[in-house]
């Protein structure tokens, strides 16, 4: 596995940071959810936490993952659908920027965004309204995109649209690609569960999940039995859990790889995401199961102490050095 592409929703995120939770209350968000509105339910979120601090940055789950591990070394692309408009033309230059080959096409919706509030203990809820994204159909992604990829990363939120995830995995696998998701969200878990169950088990090698996520997917509590239970589906399993890291199981082999701990907890938006690269950069480089596990929780921990997914050079830098150490077995959890 040398070469990854990504499919996902391609969209520009609005991270807010609240005050207090009661805005979720206020529209009956779960706290930690992502949940798919119209355009004018969006604009009302939006206008109830006008005034309060905010930012734009390129988002969408497999987006971040993808981006994050262009910036680590690996070759990567990423295949996704926006508007005719400057946020869609802002989108594609943007991947072109950072080494990742953009397989773009363009909808007639306007881009997708995401509101994503951010509560103040760091935790996000998210409001998405998919736009262009929505508009991206299975006939679309031809053998001939997988041309030189190794393994396609599906983001779980993919799952509004059955045919096309099935489409892309099973035109992706027929050119002898890995699949490797990630569950993305409980309540998507919830909402799409047999679906998803027969996804991992016709298709899917790798699998990444929380364990809100795993419990929502084998309905086992414990996420040593949730690992276990996923494992008989997929070839290689990470569960995270939180402050105590990650339980990673690959056939018969299983470990538990710790976290780094932040210098601050500001904001869990791509937390997921940024594991997800540094895993996946990890298997690209050959590395064992606890140098992929411990090079994801570096950058994982690392995109918590900042709003958004956006962070400075020097954030990457110290990346960069920790993932030596860990190349060398000198730094690992």
């Amino acid at each position: 596995m040398k070469r990854v592409i990504g499919i996902g929703n391609a969209l520009t995120d609005m991270l807010v940071n609240l005050k207090s939770d009661s805005v979720l209350g206020r529209f009956q968000l779960k706290k930690g959810s992502m949940s798919l509105v119209d355009t004018k339910l969006q604009t009302e979120i939006s206008k109830s936490v006008a005034g309060l601090p905010y930012s734009l940055s390129l988002g969408g789950s497999a987006g971040n993952t993808i981006r994050a591990m262009a910036r680590l070394g690996a070759s990567v692309g990423f295949i996704g659908k926006v508007g005719h408009d400057k946020t869609g033309d802002f989108f594609e230059q943007a991947l072109e920027n950072l080494g990742v080959e953009p397989i773009i096409f363009r909808g007639e919706e306007r881009s997708g965004k995401c509101v994503s509030l951010i509560s103040p203990d760091g935790e996000r809820t998210m409001v998405t309204h998919l736009g262009a994204a929505l508009e991206m159909k299975a006939e679309e992604i031809q053998s001939t995109v997988f041309d030189g990829y190794d393994c396609l990363y599906v983001e779980g939120y993919l799952v509004q649209d059955h045919e096309l995830i099935r489409g892309a995995m099973r035109t992706a696998k027929a050119c002898g690609l890995k699949i490797a998701i990630d569950l993305a969200s409980f309540n998507v878990v919830e909402e799409n569960l047999e679906f998803l169950q027969e996804l991992v088990r016709d298709y899917v090698d790798i699998l990444f999940a929380n364990e809100d996520e795993a419990r929502a997917f084998t309905g086992e509590a414990e996420p040593l039995n949730a690992l276990n239970a996923i494992s008989e589906s997929c070839e290689l399993v990470v569960v995270k859990i939180g402050m105590k890291g990650a339980l990673i199981k690959r056939h018969e082999e299983v470990v538990h790889v710790g976290i780094m701990a932040a210098a601050k907890r500001v904001d869990t938006t791509g937390a997921g995401d940024f594991y997800a690269a540094g895993f996946l950069a990890g298997l690209c480089e050959g590395l064992n199961l606890r140098q992929c596990g411990t090079i994801g929780a570096i950058t994982a921990g690392k995109v918590i102490e900042v709003v958004g997914t956006t962070f400075g050079e020097e954030a990457w830098q110290d990346i960069f050095r920790l993932v030596e150490k860990v190349k060398h077995e000198r730094y690992l959890f």
